[in-house]
């Protein structure tokens, strides 16, 4: 059948192929004059079939110098004949194959020293990657070829330099097994965690903090929230209040900010300056559920109001922009609309002078929305100063201003909506969807408001029908239009069995534990690297990729790898299963040094260590009102802890075993194989957490 359809494209001269598929990004390249294909087993045929290099080019629907360079190049006809006269072209979008995506990037940072999207890569017709970068100008700029010589270059190189480029390939792989490597070997039985390690990796942290605007290290800026979320949990083991000055300052500054939507809620990708004004405006899914699990952490922690309306207005966002309606959650939103970066979402002083009327003046002074703009012109709204002190400075009261900013933002956000949209990559990425669920379930616990749950069953509900295959363990990693697709990667495993611990604290509902316990065991299956403790980020049957990776990185999001160690210790806990808590504590044991060193790369991985150092403070409610018991117990800021509802006679957990309430009360603090006695409130509680389970 294959050879058939070999054929009748050979008949037709491979016209582009994208039409067929159901990814936004690829769909936006389906009309250019290029012949694209997807990643697919006839294009590998054709490359060896014709011995014409590959030309594999990657980015996502979000991406702004993607559509740049689409425009630029991929649509100009002269350039396209180049291309579809001496390569085979395949565009892949990067989230629906982040496998790919992770190779080609290594490859082409290894060539180059950088890497970034559009990431455009040339391989041999075996698939093997001989040379690449990411944008390329129409004509020579920016200390850049230009892309028509770029292709012309490497075809030159191909033909006359064959056996060259054929050892290039050779050795670029050899390389990337080679770094692949990283994590095979323990460092030693005899190691253990301490508390100057972590003292160390606060130290090295705070050699990149950005004193002034928070943050860490120079533009642009991304929101790290690892970082943060290790200085929230530093600051209350510690009582060090220089962390949490830190970790604080760092959310300020992002939600007063421009990356973050003053008007419609919800957070761009990362900031273009030091101050976190001009965001490069794409909206992704994964940073907003992110930015809304540190943020339910600092709320518990310090109960700021600002952090309560920012948690609201951006689960609105979500819900409003990137919810589909039986329960998943969207990709994300473009930086673009009309053709330009953040057209969407600016102001020129006049249109809100027009729309305000008489209460333009204060609204644009609290906003900075100013005359001349505060960005090429425009203006993105961002907070300067907090409500009181703008209060102060201008003779207003707070309840006048109150209004004015609540009725001008709904006035703005109304016009806003009636503006050309930017463009919605509707796909629905399983691993994305568990990350935002972890996030509600925080948002709920943080708040108490019962419609982040409802939406965290929702969603939980949605991914467990439509992602896992006839009901089994095993999952798709994308879903679209009623059909899942992409085996699913390591990522959309480990953060599923994350969510659904998090899922069965809120509920109390234990069967999302005993799913999550499957999930792990199907991963420990399939994905566990044989001479080592670590997990390979594929399917051990996946066979369309040249090198199997292993990602330790926690970067934009958590990698597989930290998270999968979070989720066998915890489940440890739950069931009483030794292995699993051994496993977890040598695959930290096997990045001690690492992480200390580097804790910003290494942010997850940095937070279990300080569990490992700290102990985990395992929480048992046995009560007829166990619920409300929860919720109380939930609204508290408890890092280190597992939690479950239930009694003594549930031989499904271990952790239950023996727990019936008593005179003195029923939530029982276990932690170090030690129990303390019950106590019946959550105030109870944490005096006991504080004073380190003393009683």
């Amino acid at each position: 059948m294959n050879e058939l359809r070999f054929v009748f494209q050979s008949m037709h001269k491979f016209t582009n192929q994208l039409i067929h598929e159901s990814s936004p990004y690829l769909l936006q390249h389906a009309h250019n004059p290029v012949n694209w294909f997807a990643w697919c087993e006839e294009a590998l045929h054709l490359s060896k079939k014709e011995d014409k290099p590959i030309l594999v080019s990657i980015g996502y629907s979000a991406c702004h110098w993607c559509h740049v360079m689409e425009r630029e190049s991929f649509e100009d006809e002269a350039t396209a004949k180049i291309m579809n006269d001496f390569f085979i072209n395949i565009k892949i979008d990067r989230e629906e194959r982040p496998d790919l995506d992770h190779v080609f990037m290594d490859a082409v940072q290894a060539l180059t020293g950088s890497g970034g999207w559009p990431l455009n890569v040339f391989l041999t017709p075996q698939g093997k990657p001989f040379y690449g970068g990411t944008y390329f100008p129409p004509l020579q700029a920016f200390n850049r070829s230009s892309w028509k010589d770029v292709l012309l270059s490497i075809h030159k190189l191909f033909t006359e330099k064959r056996s060259e480029v054929e050892t290039q390939s050779e050795t670029l792989i050899a390389h990337l097994t080679k770094s692949n490597a990283v994590g095979l070997k323990n460092s030693g039985e005899n190691d253990f965690f301490t508390q100057e390690q972590l003292d160390e990796a606060f130290k090295n942290i705070t050699q990149s903090a950005d004193k002034v605007f928070g943050g860490f290290g120079k533009a642009p800026k991304f929101p790290q929230t690892f970082v943060i979320q290790f200085l929230l949990r530093y600051y209350f083991t510690t009582q060090n209040k220089d962390p949490l000055q830190q970790a604080l300052l760092s959310i300020d500054n992002m939600i007063n900010g421009g990356i973050y939507d003053q008007l419609g809620g919800g957070f761009a990708r990362y900031s273009t300056d030091a101050e976190w004004l001009a965001p490069h405006f794409e909206k992704m899914l994964y940073d907003n559920a992110l930015l809304l699990s540190v943020i339910s952490e600092a709320y518990q922690l310090t109960g700021n109001k600002r952090y309560a309306d920012v948690l609201e207005e951006t689960v609105q966002f979500i819900q409003r922009e990137l919810t589909h309606i039986d329960g998943g959650f969207y990709a994300a939103l473009d930086a673009d609309s009309e053709g330009e970066e953040g057209k969407y979402y600016v102001w020129s002083y006049e249109e809100v002078q027009n729309i305000l009327q008489n209460d333009a003046d204060p609204f644009c002074k609290f906003y900075d929305i100013t005359i001349g703009g505060n960005w090429e012109g425009k203006n993105i709204l961002r907070r300067k100063k907090g409500e009181k002190d703008f209060c102060k400075e201008n003779n207003i009261g707070e309840d006048k201003l109150q209004r004015i900013l609540i009725t001008g933002k709904e006035k703005l956000l109304a016009v806003r909506q009636k503006r050309v949209r930017p463009g919605l990559d509707d796909k629905i990425l399983l691993g994305w969807n568990a990350l935002m669920n972890t996030a509600l379930c925080k948002v709920f616990a943080a708040t108490q408001k019962e419609n982040y749950r409802k939406l965290a069953v929702k969603n939980m509900d949605f991914l467990l029908q439509h992602f896992s295959k006839n009901y089994s363990n095993e999952f798709s990693h994308t879903w679209k239009n009623g059909k899942a697709s992409q085996p699913a990667f390591l990522d959309d495993y480990a953060f599923l069995i994350q969510a659904l611990i998090h899922l069965q604290e809120i509920t109390s509902n234990s069967t999302y534990l005993i799913k999550a316990k499957a999930i792990a065991e199907f991963v420990l299956e399939n994905f566990k690297v044989d001479e080592g403790c670590f997990f390979y980020y594929t399917h051990k049957n996946q066979k369309d990729i040249i090198v199997r990776k292993k990602e330790i990185y926690d970067g934009a999001i958590p990698s597989g790898n930290s998270i999968m160690a979070d989720n066998l210790y915890r489940l440890s806990l739950y069931f009483d299963i030794p292995e699993w808590k051994n496993s977890s504590i040598n695959n930290v044991k096997a990045l001690i040094q690492t992480v200390t060193n580097y804790p910003s790369s290494f942010g997850i991985w940095a937070c279990l260590m300080q569990e490992l150092v700290n102990g985990t403070n395992e929480i048992v409610i046995v009560s007829e009102k166990s619920e409300e018991l929860r919720d109380s117990v939930l609204k508290n800021y408890i890092p280190h802890k597992i939690m479950i509802c239930g009694n003594g006679n549930n031989n499904l957990f271990p952790i239950l075993a023996g727990k019936i309430a008593e005179q003195e009360g029923s939530i029982f603090l276990c932690k170090d194989n030690t129990c303390k006695r019950p106590v019946a409130t959550a105030e109870q509680l944490m005096s006991l957490i504080r004073n380190k389970g003393e009683n």
